[in-house]
């Protein structure tokens, strides 16, 4: 990750599909004790801030906030819609102390580095929220070192849009998605694409081929694991189905918005990306295949792939002067009505459990019950304040041996090698 609120919002997405890997966090100190708090008794005026909002859900919400409460006014703050930069531009506001960055909308894989520099504030004590209603894996994506640090916001899992026109039933497994390539040969377009740009939703595919065939990024026990034949096996997939043009040639560039594009224009046969693609899909004007895509669950080795676990969380600044409006927002966020908002407005997973059971969503979203199960079946990220060391490791010989400048097992092993050095920098 793994954004619209959506596009790179939700690609940013991303991380690493892997297990555990809880590591042992910069030390806060008293001053961030103290500055998370200040303000939790005050009410007042607070910012929002945020990824691009091209599915225009934040505004229509803030709109409705803000005629319920005109004391204690939301205004939005829009990011780029490119993860990297929404990330440094927190990091740059937090270290600068800046009480007007009041709640931020944090991708899953940064709540750790955050909480761990002492920049979120600990939902506990008059911050407590109910998380009861919230399906687990949601939860845990908001928590550090046994506290939760955010609201979680939205979810996500990766889903397989492919042409029912040209292809009656969607493959299961890799193999048969390669199989069908040549449906797309004849049809004159692309077979398959993800994101396979420099970036971090290159860490996204990359780690769901190689749990998708059988490996791991890292081992149960938290340790690099990614130089075995089962990882490698995952990374040679898609080597592969670029040099045989599987993988058109240009999808070495493509983040979600241009693999969304290529879809929509009708250049692709298969594309994995994230729900939020199915409400522009279906609705964009110049979309050419609103009644002829369908959704399926990303292929694996011998049935259903490993998606990653997306998803957004809503955290409190320790600088917010007005901690208690910030802490009535994020619950208003996690109201079911406003997820039912996030879904049907953009196309967004609902952190809710029942409401992937509910039959007026189903009934407008019928992909939902896909979704969960995708979200069930996906691998969780790494719990960690080091992660971009971590993603950094799997994008850059990811990347290199998609380009052919190294082989897989160079790859591979020099992958191991810099997750051992990103994993131990706690240490």
């Amino acid at each position: 990750m793994k954004t619209t609120r959506a596009k790179v919002r939700f690609a940013s997405l991303a991380g690493v599909a892997v297990v555990g890997l809880v590591l042992t966090g910069c030390s806060s100190g008293s001053s961030a004790s103290n500055d998370a708090q200040n303000g939790q008794d005050s009410r007042g005026p607070i910012t929002y801030v945020q990824g691009k909002d091209n599915s225009n859900v934040v505004r229509p919400l803030v709109a409705k906030w803000n005629k319920a409460h005109p004391d204690e006014k939301v205004t939005f703050k829009e990011q780029s819609d490119q993860a990297d930069q929404q990330h440094d531009d927190l990091v740059q506001h937090f270290q600068a102390k800046d009480a007007n960055y009041d709640v931020v909308d944090v991708d899953v894989v940064w709540t750790a580095e955050f909480a761990a520099k002492g920049w979120l504030t600990p939902l506990t004590g008059k911050m407590k929220i109910d998380t009861s209603k919230l399906l687990p894996a949601t939860v845990k994506t908001a928590t550090y070192n046994n506290t939760l640090y955010a609201a979680p916001q939205t979810s996500d899992g990766a889903l397989l849009y492919y042409r029912k026109d040209l292809v009656k039933t969607p493959p299961t497994t890799w193999a048969e998605m390669m199989a069908d390539c040549k449906i797309a040969k004849q049809a004159g377009i692309g077979c398959y694409a993800g994101q396979f740009a420099k970036y971090e939703g290159l860490t996204v595919n990359a780690s769901e081929a190689i749990n998708g065939s059988g490996g791991s990024v890292l081992s149960k026990s938290g340790s690099p694991d990614v130089d075995t034949s089962d990882a490698k096996a995952g990374l040679q997939n898609l080597v592969d189905a670029f040099k045989d043009g599987n993988i058109p040639a240009e999808a070495i560039t493509y983040q979600e918005e241009q693999g969304r594009t290529a879809f929509e224009a009708g250049k692709l046969l298969f594309l994995r990306n994230w729900p939020y693609v199915y409400s522009l899909a279906k609705t964009d004007g110049s979309s050419t295949v609103k009644d002829t895509f369908g959704i399926a669950p990303i292929p694996g080795k011998d049935g259903t792939g490993a998606s990653t676990l997306g998803g957004h969380n809503a955290a409190i600044s320790v600088y917010s002067k007005h901690k208690a409006t910030a802490h009535d927002f994020l619950e208003f966020l996690e109201s079911n009505e406003t997820q039912k908002f996030f879904a049907t407005q953009g196309s967004l997973a609902p952190v809710v459990g029942d409401l992937y059971t509910d039959s007026e969503l189903t009934a407008k979203l019928p992909y939902l019950p896909t979704l969960l199960k995708s979200i069930q079946s996906a691998e969780p990220r790494p719990v960690t304040p080091f992660y971009p060391a971590v993603t950094k490791a799997i994008q850059d010989n990811t990347y290199a041996a998609l380009k052919g400048s190294k082989s897989v097992d160079e790859a591979m092993k020099d992958m191991q090698a810099a997750l051992k050095t990103a994993t131990s920098s706690g240490n």
